[in-house]
């Protein structure tokens, strides 16, 4: 009797270090290949160097939005930044089936298609970030393609930062690596 066996190919896993402590989050390559392929490239090409986390939003620093999130928010920043990629094609998480739950890692944006390097980790369950959601007028909601599955602590931590207008008074740097 010959028996093959197949190898099942596992999900990346990624480690955020941060000087508050590090996140261990695990990426869903099966359900959202075209965002987890751009998070990597941003890893694999050394994107990622100049990175942090540099926006915290709260029940308290949203008085204008009636729709309230949770999440910290990284990446190489607002602004244009010369390790960009070109944007991405939009991942819904009705096609994905990833929602917006405690430690969901998914893509920030503007419009759909606009997602390049910014990223956010919620706090809680966001179903407004979810298609549908009204958190964006449009309804589409944010590309989710990945959890933490280890830092939470940390997460939080950086949440409880100060801020102003959701602006980190002291930026978080972080580094971010692919777990061999």
């Amino acid at each position: 009797m010959n028996i093959e066996c197949c190898q099942i190919a596992q999900n990346p896993i990624i480690i955020i270090e941060t000087p508050i402590g590090n996140i261990t989050a695990e990426l869903y390559r099966e359900r959202a290949p075209i965002t987890v392929n751009n998070f990597l490239s941003y890893i694999n090409q050394n994107r990622y160097k100049d990175c942090h986390f540099y926006r915290v939003v709260h029940s308290k620093n949203q008085p204008n939005n009636n729709i309230r999130i949770e999440v910290i928010q990284g990446g190489l920043g607002f602004d244009k930044h010369p390790m960009e990629l070109k944007t991405i094609e939009h991942e819904t998480t009705n096609i994905t089936r990833l929602l917006h739950k405690n430690g969901t890692i998914s893509m920030a944006r503007l419009e759909p298609g606009t997602a390049s390097s910014e990223f956010f980790i919620c706090i809680n369950e966001q179903p407004e970030l979810d298609y549908g959601g009204k958190r964006n007028p449009d309804g589409q909601g944010f590309a989710a393609f990945g959890q933490v599955i280890k830092g939470m602590n940390v997460v939080k931590n950086i949440q409880s930062l100060n801020s102003k207008d959701q602006i980190l008074e002291k930026i978080v740097p972080i580094n971010i690596k692919i777990r061999d």
